[in-house]
């Protein structure tokens, strides 16, 4: 069963348009979002949850829309933003009494065990902590309704290694439960390789792929190579490639299989970063 399905959902705006963008998110996975600032990452989020009128598409959830009057559905989707959106004079305590108020699932016995497991002070004022503690103040929240999704835009933009090191792991704990799910939007790449399943790249409003992890890491290659080898290498199924001072780029979607025809020609697998770069700048047929 999918956790999340995207059918065709549009959004306008005079400067940019998010184009008939559609994705499944299996239960049990997680799904990161990548693509350059400006590509229609938070804009998905944003009609995803329903937070602004799609010009066309629908949502579902475990097969069921989610609208603005979908409140039970909605209560089981944690929202994580790359900011607090509590009052920073508020408390962690504070913060779980105003939550026990606004979902009708609230484990206050959950949000203590988060607040103890981050070691997140309960009586000190948000405007005190870390942006690191502030992010998983946030998670806890999130976690503490009986969320079955989460959506996270950017939730390790900013911390250090170790306190995103945390989050992942987390993350990864939060769907041993194989009924729950991630979508994930990050430009920390490297991230998304270590917890990712799945991974689906917009461009400029446009949804490229979404593809395996594994399908990247493994079946991608980048060839750095010469003239000679380049005028074969671009005519091959997908290539995209770019032009370096001394040498070309070739990113080949299908290089697990036809580097062997090219035993001469140097190929590396290839990162998410390098893949993202050589989409957006490259060239192709």
């Amino acid at each position: 069963m999918n956790a999340l399905e995207i059918r065709n959902v549009s959004k306008n705006y005079d400067r940019f348009q998010l184009e008939h963008v559609s994705l499944e998110l299996p239960q049990g996975c997680i799904m990161g979002l990548i693509g350059e600032n400006g590509a229609g990452k938070s804009t998905l989020i944003k009609a995803i949850l329903d937070l602004i009128q799609k010009d066309s598409g629908e949502v579902l959830f475990y097969g069921k829309p989610l609208d603005s009057s979908q409140t039970e559905l909605k209560e089981q989707i944690g929202v994580v933003f790359d900011s607090i959106h509590f009052h920073e004079v508020l408390t962690p305590l504070q913060i779980g009494s105003i939550s026990a108020l606004t979902y009708q699932n609230w484990d206050e016995n959950l949000y203590q065990k988060y607040l103890k497991d981050f070691k997140l002070p309960e009586k000190s004022k948000i405007k005190d902590f870390s942006k690191g503690m502030k992010m998983k103040l946030n998670i806890a929240v999130a976690l503490s309704h009986q969320a079955k999704l989460l959506i996270l835009d950017e939730p390790t933009a900013g911390l250090d290694p170790i306190a995103r090191d945390e989050l992942l792991d987390i993350f990864l704990d939060f769907i041993q439960d194989e009924t729950h799910s991630i979508l994930i939007s990050s430009h920390i790449t490297s991230d998304l390789e270590k917890i990712a399943d799945y991974i689906t790249f917009l461009h400029e409003g446009k949804l490229l792929f979404t593809k395996s992890k594994d399908e990247l890491l493994y079946d991608y290659r980048i060839a750095k190579c010469g003239e000679a080898d380049f005028q074969k290498l671009k005519s091959e199924n997908g290539a995209v490639w770019r032009k370096m001072d001394y040498q070309y780029e070739v990113l080949l979607p299908d290089g697990k299989t036809i580097e062997h025809n090219y035993p001469d020609c140097p190929f590396d697998h290839a990162k998410i970063d390098e893949i993202m770069l050589l989409y957006v700048k490259g060239e192709r047929v």
